[in-house]
This record gives structure tokens, C-alpha cells and sequence, in this order.
């Protein structure tokens, strides 16, 4: 079962999750972080840039989940830009240390295997950042992905496409194409730690942690990894079956153990 964290709101999961990747980058300066975009991680990476003042980050690696394929990488909302702007700015971080993979048209064919290989090279990631969709997608992964796939390019969903379009222009100025890690790359990270805020996500969530394991519901394949820490507020903690366990677990839980 994983871990399931309830907390007040976002900014105080954002908080916690925060202290946890700051201790890391003290006692391991050069951990290898998996970003995730959208507004879901954003208190996470806004809490960071106090937590990690002072602390030299030259040595921390961060490989994004996934990018747009065919969105110009100068487009404000690029993921290339939005880490850039959300992360390695306010952060600190070294920009050839960090990664994503290439949605650009020439050589997209390649582009998943050559992700990979960085990954590797890299020596895999220590703590991977995971939002959830209202569908139970994570990354890119949308319903029906194999719980084996690498990083490769998908079709987005309409309803994703939705989901973004408030980023855009319209549902219609949403890239129809990403590249994004697969499930069976996402589960080979150290610690999973799962985000999710807001009544829309409650479903997907109980989905997740609750459910059956079902390529139908991507994130569901979280209950295969042996440490995951699902961070969620009060409205996306609504539909848990086993909230009040979760709320004494975590009460009760040694502090040694962290999150």
C-alpha cells in the first residue's frame, strides 16, 4: 500500500515535499530529481527556493517527464520553458544538468531511446515528482498504457488536451502529440512521490491507490513500486476508503523514517 499523506492545503504539501527533496540535496548533493509540470508541483518548487538557498545544487541532475512534439522550444509554454522558468531559474540549477526529452520533429523517431540512455547514464533518479490527471494519467501516460513502456510519443486524449488548454489559446492550440517517460520508466525511480490537490482529482486518486491495478487507470501503477508517498489535500483525500488509517499512520510514524 502506499503511503498516503493528507495535508491542510497545497502550500502545506508543497512544504512538506519541499523539506524532504532539500534534506536529500544536503546529504546527497548530487541526487538526480524527476520534475513534473502543470500547476500541480508548482508549491513544491515555490517552497524550494528557501529551502534550497545557501545550498550548492552545481552537482543536481533533473530529468522532466515529458515535452509537446512539434511546439517550438521558444514557446512560453514549452516544458523546456516552463522548467527553465519554474525551476532552474528560481532554483539555481546547472541548465546542462537538466534534461528533457526532445519533441522536436527531426529525429523524434529516436528520441524516447536516446531519453533513456540519459536516464541511465545518469545513474537513474533518485525522487520522481508525479502529478495526476483527472483520468488517471501520469506523465503522459494516457489510459490503456502498458505498465512495461519506456519513454516514446503518445496521442493525447481529447480531455487532456482539455486539461492544458488553459495554457493556451484553446483545446485546439494544445499539441495532438507529446514524448513522455512510460510507466515502466517512471516506476524505475528510487521514490515516487505523488501529487494531487483539489475535489477534481479525488477520483482519480482513490483510483490510484485503492483500485484495482489497471492499465485503464496509469497511475494505479504506483501500487507495483516499493516506495511511493501520495501527498494530497482534504478534497483530494475525499473519496479514500482508508483515510483515517493514512491519517494515523502518518501520526504515528517514526520521524526517522522521513517521508
Amino acid at each position: 500500500m502506499a503511503e498516503v499523506i493528507i495535508v491542510r492545503d497545497a502550500a502545506a504539501g508543497g512544504a512538506l515535499v519541499a523539506d524532504h527533496i532539500a534534506a536529500l540535496v544536503r546529504r546527497r548533493p548530487e541526487t538526480v530529481l524527476g520534475l513534473a509540470t502543470g500547476s500541480t508541483p508548482l508549491p513544491v518548487y515555490a517552497a524550494l527556493r528557501t529551502r534550497l538557498a545557501g545550498v550548492d545544487v552545481s552537482h543536481v541532475r533533473a530529468f522532466a517527464l515529458d515535452e509537446y512534439v512539434g511546439l517550438d522550444p521558444a514557446h512560453p509554454e514549452s516544458y523546456a520553458r516552463v522548467i527553465e522558468r519554474e525551476v532552474v531559474r528560481p532554483l539555481g540549477l546547472d541548465p546542462a544538468r537538466v534534461r528533457l526529452p526532445r519533441g522536436t520533429l527531426p529525429g523524434i523517431e529516436h528520441a524516447g531511446e536516446d531519453y533513456e540512455h540519459e536516464i541511465a547514464d545518469a545513474g537513474g533518479i533518485d525522487l520522481q515528482i508525479l502529478g495526476i490527471g483527472s483520468d488517471g494519467h501520469i506523465g503522459f501516460n494516457e489510459p490503456g498504457s502498458s505498465f512495461a513502456s519506456r519513454t516514446r510519443v503518445k496521442t493525447l486524449t481529447r480531455q487532456t488536451r482539455e486539461d492544458n488548454a488553459r495554457f493556451f489559446a484553446g483545446p485546439d492550440e494544445v499539441p495532438r502529440h507529446c514524448i513522455t517517460q512510460g510507466l515502466g520508466t517512471i516506476l524505475d525511480a528510487r521514490h515516487l512521490v505523488l501529487l494531487a490537490f483539489g475535489e477534481g482529482k479525488a477520483a482519480a486518486v482513490a483510483g490510484a491507490v485503492e483500485g484495482p491495478l489497471t492499465a485503464s487507470l496509469p497511475a494505479s501503477a504506483i501500487q507495483l513500486h516499493e516506495r511511493v508517498s501520495v501527498v494530497v489535500d482534504e478534497a483530494a483525500a475525499s473519496t479514500l476508503g482508508f483515510a483515517d488509517y493514512y491519517r494515523e499512520a502518518w501520526a504515528h510514524k517514526p520521524a526517522w523514517q522521513g517521508l
